[in-house]
C-alpha cells in the first residue's frame, strides 16, 4: 500500500468516525425529543381533562343559578356568570397557548 493510499484510508477512517459520532448525537437528540413530545402530550391531556371538568362544573352551576334565580338576584347572578365565562376563556387560552 502506498503512502497516498494510506493517507486516503486514514482520512476515510477519520471521516467515518466523525459520521458515527454525529449519528450517535442525532439518535440521542431524537430520543430526547420523543420524551419531550410524550411529556407535552401528557400535559395536554391533563389540561383537557381540567378544561372538561371546569366546563361541566360551569354548566352545573349555570343550571343551578337559573333555577334559583329570582328577580332581586338577577344582576348579581349575571356578574357571577360573567366571571365564570372569563375564567373558562382563560382556561381555553391556556389550552390553546
Amino acid at each position: 500500500m502506498t503512502d497516498e493510499e494510506k493517507k486516503l484510508l486514514s482520512a476515510f477512517e477519520t471521516k467515518m468516525r466523525h459520521l458515527m459520532h454525529l449519528h450517535s448525537q442525532v439518535r440521542q437528540e431524537n430520543q430526547r425529543l420523543r420524551q419531550q413530545i410524550a411529556a407535552m402530550e401528557q400535559e395536554r391531556k391533563e389540561q383537557q381533562e381540567r378544561y372538561d371538568d371546569l366546563l361541566r362544573r360551569y354548566d352545573n352551576l349555570k343550571s343551578a343559578e337559573t333555577i334559583a334565580l329570582d328577580g332581586g338576584d338577577a344582576k348579581e347572578t349575571q356578574q357571577r356568570l360573567a366571571r365564570m365565562v372569563r375564567e373558562i376563556d382563560k382556561c381555553i387560552s391556556l389550552l390553546n397557548g
